[in-house]
């Protein structure tokens, strides 16, 4: 089963995170099979940047993404939704 969830990269005490589509039961930082985007927290505010085709692509596949990833999907979709509407 295929997961989306977060890849630590970084150094020490200064986190970021590829979200990538891996094996549900491998290891955090272990293989993966694409790429999907980048998170990073420690901006302020977070950074962001998710594909957001390819991300519905794998969820379409059966991809299950973890909680915190699914949040991340959700603000990625509601910023999306504030770029394409008009200035009133």
């Amino acid at each position: 089963m295929l997961a989306i969830r977060l890849m630590r990269m970084g150094a020490k005490k200064s986190p970021s995170y590829r979200v990538v589509v891996k094996e549900k039961l491998s290891k955090r930082d272990g293989a993966y099979v694409e790429n999907v985007g980048f998170y990073n927290p420690t901006r302020d505010p977070a950074e962001v940047r998710l594909k957001m085709d390819r991300v519905n692509y794998w969820i379409a596949r059966g991809a299950q993404p973890t909680d915190t990833v699914r949040q991340l999907i959700r603000q990625q979709a509601k910023a999306q939704a504030a770029e394409a509407q008009p200035a009133a």
